[in-house]
């Protein structure tokens, strides 16, 4: 199935599948509908101009055949020819894209878009299950990814085909719940008026979770980045540790909200840069008890799994399914797809 007026089975191989996040860049290639997906390496955002340069900088690096096809997955929404990154300097212009490197065609989707297409295909050792609960089959799935940013997305099963939608889920309203997050969050710092789930749940967020732990403890410390956090929790670390707790919990709760919105029967992943650093507190079972605690339906949160992706290129390999099996997949194009005739069109 595809959507009206959007042939998606007409993808011309090899098709470089592209992951754009907020601080790396991943790329692998799909050579044909049968072919293995073949990885081509990662780059930092940071050290290229433009994802052009960052593309001819990996191409070069491998034996892969050029691609005659772009689908890209970026850390943000996509909204017209000039579609900025949320959380990095990069401006992706499928034209000049097409025009650069001599493609065919560009697909651009959202980066969690990217990550709900894995899901269907991921079992065994690509996951790994928090607590209790059975997937049903062909049901509602839902990823988080606290990474950069905070990321989410569902994928809904309806008429027989998955049906990613993104969205900016990570921004959704977050608030104290235990009596330890009453003494904590009444010291975050809020952004614009109001304490997003986003500006804690995240890289980003995670040194400012920690200020406010360190404020509620008395603690003059200064926690500069995510991997002060997860790096002074690893050695116990009275102020990480207690930050990471907070975390896990906060976290629990939004993916419980989520899966009660969308009935996501099917289960709720976790994914992100930030998950597999903290693990251990993730498992512990306070995850797991503020994503059951939803009164009075709390019989049905535990009958939904949740799970921690263990998959190393997620998105990659969601974007994969989608090269060689678009018409599984029911992905909205309109206004995010360019071909070579609409560079032709433009400079007429």
């Amino acid at each position: 199935m595809s959507l009206p007026n959007q042939p998606a089975n007409t993808f011309k191989y090899p098709i470089l599948v592209a992951d754009i996040g907020g601080t790396n860049a991943r790329f692998a290639l799909v050579e044909g509908p049968q072919a293995e997906t073949l990885l081509c390496g990662a780059t930092a955002t940071a050290d290229h101009v433009d994802i052009s340069g960052a593309i001819r900088s990996i191409l070069t690096q491998t034996s892969a055949k050029h691609p005659r096809t772009a689908i890209i997955a970026v850390a943000g929404p996509v909204t017209g020819d000039k579609i900025p990154l949320t959380n990095a300097s990069w401006v992706i212009e499928p034209l000049k894209l097409i025009d650069d490197l001599n493609l065919d065609e560009v697909i651009v989707v959202n980066d969690f878009e990217a990550q709900a297409l894995a899901l269907p295909g991921l079992q065994g050792d690509d996951i790994e299950q928090i607590g209790v609960g059975t997937p049903r089959p062909a049901s509602t799935k839902f990823v988080l990814g606290p990474g950069t940013g905070l990321g989410a997305a569902a994928m809904i099963h309806a008429a027989n085909t998955w049906i990613p939608v993104p969205g900016e889920g990570g921004h959704v309203e977050i608030g104290p719940v235990t009596d330890d997050d009453f003494e904590v969050f009444q010291h975050i710092e809020r952004v614009g008026g109001r304490l997003g789930a986003e500006q804690i749940l995240s890289g980003t967020g995670l040194p400012r979770l920690a200020r406010g732990v360190c404020l509620a403890m008395g603690d003059e410390r200064v926690f500069s980045t995510a991997s002060d956090v997860t790096t002074a929790a690893e050695a116990n670390d009275p102020v990480a540790v207690r930050t990471l707790e907070v975390f896990a919990r906060a976290l629990g709760r939004v993916a419980g909200d989520f899966a009660l919105s969308l009935l996501a029967r099917g289960g709720v992943y976790l994914t992100g840069g930030v998950t597999p650093r903290i693990a251990r507190f993730l498992t512990d079972g306070s995850f797991r008890a503020a994503f059951e605690a939803k009164a009075p339906h709390e019989a049905l949160m535990r009958s939904i799994p949740t799970y921690i992706v263990r998959h190393p290129n997620p998105a990659l390999e969601g974007l994969a399914s989608f090269a060689r099996t678009p018409d599984q997949f029911a992905v909205d194009m309109s206004g995010r797809r360019w071909r070579r005739e609409d560079v032709l069109s433009a400079a007429s």
